[in-house]
């Protein structure tokens, strides 16, 4: 359990928990309810703290197994594959990716789950979300990419301040060497995208796959033809898109329209 083993490496490095607190930006009761298992660890609170404890490194590594932890069960499968890919692909019909989330964006997603989630098991998702949003930052970089349809950046979930925040987020990931987003054009009348969104893999053995979900109904692809299939039909997407460039500037105008 990540708590526990924070305590302990609090104790071994004598800190009290306002001691800790204070070298990582959290109280002394924020720091208890990490402990306890009451609160997940968010933001730089898990290398501050290994680092502050002398973990050298105990902390992150169980970070990592925790942030598995916090998924929903049947998404874990894709998540232990996404975090070893080499490129990451997405189309996405109607929502904000995941990765492209803010904390406030996802918890107004899963505040609107049915059936409703209650409070912790909603921080236990949300936490488990932002850990996967490591892929886009991390050393050697992933090459990740996404198609968004127009209604991402047009639904204010959260209501319009978070929304805003949520395009401004955007905005700053899409400035990453590693990250491409494209929207694709409302006018455009037809494109090849419209059967649904899914997400493609590519591991650092060029091995390849394709995750699909519907309705709380998920399937990872591994076979030919429909693998190819979905590799193509992706590429198609990216040449139906608006390009880089008119993305960002389709994404400024509309971070305008929520400046009140």
């Amino acid at each position: 359990m990540f708590g526990a083993l924070l305590r302990h490496y609090r104790e071994m490095a004598a800190l009290s928990q306002e001691a800790l607190g204070g070298k990582v930006g959290y109280s002394k009761s924020q720091v208890a309810m990490v402990e306890r298992g009451h609160r997940p660890p968010k933001g730089g609170f898990v290398p501050k703290a290994d680092a502050a404890t002398g973990a050298n490194g105990g902390l992150i590594a169980a970070a990592v197994k925790l942030k598995f932890s916090d998924l929903a069960a049947w998404f874990k499968p894709m998540a232990e594959e996404e975090a070893r890919c080499v490129a990451r692909y997405q189309y996405e019909s109607s929502s904000m990716p995941g990765l492209l989330q803010t904390e406030a964006h996802a918890y107004a997603v899963h505040k609107v789950a049915c059936p409703p989630l209650d409070d912790d098991e909603i921080d236990r998702l949300v936490a488990g979300r932002l850990a996967r949003q490591a892929l886009l930052t991390r050393r050697p970089p992933a090459d990740v990419s996404f198609v968004l349809e127009m209604s991402a950046l047009t639904r204010p979930i959260g209501g319009r301040k978070v929304h805003r925040a949520q395009l401004e987020h955007l905005l700053e990931v899409s400035e990453l060497r590693n990250v491409h987003i494209q929207v694709m054009s409302p006018h455009r009348e037809t494109h090849v995208g419209l059967n649904g969104p899914f997400i493609l893999l590519e591991a650092v053995d060029r091995g390849r796959l394709a995750y699909l979900e519907v309705q709380g109904k998920n399937f990872l692809i591994s076979e030919q033809p429909q693998l190819g299939d979905l590799f193509g039909l992706y590429g198609m997407l990216r040449s139906q898109a608006h390009g880089l460039e008119e993305s960002r500037e389709l994404i400024k105008q509309t971070v305008k329209e929520y400046a009140h």
